[in-house]
């Protein structure tokens, strides 16, 4: 359900308006609204609204992304990767699958939370994240995916991942159409609603302050 105080937020989210957005945003804050809860019952609900596979509209995804970005931006102000790190964690959007605002609001949580964040981008093979996670001794894999059609791409990374010994690397999901399944159907370890989801499930395997 929607937050009323978030609807002017949402409105100028859904006009692509980046400079109206960032003004309510800013609003918001210093009104006392927490970040977690602008993203989350404003910028989440938008997409959750807009990713449906009933509803999926890839172009006003596309106008929306530029202005939801600048408000993640705002929130999470990009800096350099802070001496140590919580660990690394490999994120990316399944093969077939050519969104990406869902994972890159991931990555901009994470990354101010101190997790070191590897993105493989979108459009990724079964292969290339497995690649990646082995390189960079990942703690844990986040993928999203936004159409059905990605599930069982998803399904094969455990066992791919066992395969090649790193069964020990946790293995999350989310997105619109994963986060309706489960973690045992999808063969994960977690499936996020939310990034903050997601970064609240990897401060618990790792120890940190969510």
């Amino acid at each position: 359900m929607s937050d009323p105080t978030m609807d002017q937020l949402v409105k100028t989210l859904l006009d692509g308006d980046q400079a109206g957005a960032l003004t309510e945003a800013r609003k918001l804050r210093d009104a006392g609204v927490g970040c977690e809860r602008i993203v989350t019952e404003g910028i989440m609900e938008l997409l959750d609204a807009k990713c449906t596979v009933e509803q999926f509209n890839l172009l006003e995804i596309m106008l929306s992304g530029r202005a939801v970005m600048g408000v993640i931006k705002e929130l999470y102000p990009p800096a350099d990767p802070p001496p140590r790190t919580k660990g690394s964690v490999v994120v990316g959007a399944m093969e077939g699958d050519v969104h990406d605002l869902g994972k890159n609001i991931l990555k901009a949580v994470l990354a101010a939370r101190r997790y070191r964040v590897v993105d493989c981008g979108k459009d990724c093979a079964v292969e290339t994240i497995i690649d990646t996670a082995e390189r960079e001794t990942a703690l844990a894999v986040s993928v999203s995916g936004l159409i059905t059609s990605v599930i069982p791409q998803v399904r094969l990374l455990r066992d791919r991942m066992t395969e090649r010994r790193m069964g020990h690397v946790k293995l999350l999901a989310g997105g619109a159409a994963l986060k309706q399944a489960s973690a045992a159907s999808l063969n994960v370890d977690f499936v996020a609603d939310t990034a903050f989801d997601a970064l609240h499930y990897l401060d618990r395997i790792t120890g940190g302050e969510s």
